[in-house]
């Protein structure tokens, strides 16, 4: 009987340390080598709304010379990359890119304006 009792005292221990270790785990910032921490590999940079529940986002993925710019649209049910931008290409192209495109839409609406 007394065993028994043993056995159990020593179960609930071990239970007890298994929730114990991995608490200490996290504080310590422990990780398996070769892991890069989330919070370091991916970085939002910008975000527009465009109504419930759907956004575009810019996002840099990885670091340093590796790192890579996704300009993608966010939804509730889904998430699409809408633009792709390699580490060394060039910010000020992306930049004309889309001024260019902000004013041919605005070229385009006045025209329609004009036409009304």
């Amino acid at each position: 009987m007394q065993s028994a009792g043993l056995m159990m005292f020593w179960f609930v221990v071990v239970l007890a340390l298994i929730p114990a270790t991995l608490w200490l785990l996290k504080r310590s910032g422990w990780q398996p080598k070769g892991a890069v921490p989330a919070a370091h590999s991916i970085k939002t940079l910008a975000q527009l709304g465009l109504g419930p529940g759907q956004r575009i986002m810019t996002i840099e993925v990885g670091q340093g010379a590796e790192a890579t710019r996704l300009v993608i649209g966010v939804t509730a049910h889904s998430i699409q990359t809408l633009h792709v931008l390699h580490a060394g290409a060039g910010q000020p192209a992306f930049a004309q890119a889309l001024a260019q495109q902000v004013n041919h839409a605005a070229a385009a609406a006045a025209v329609q304006g004009d036409a009304a």
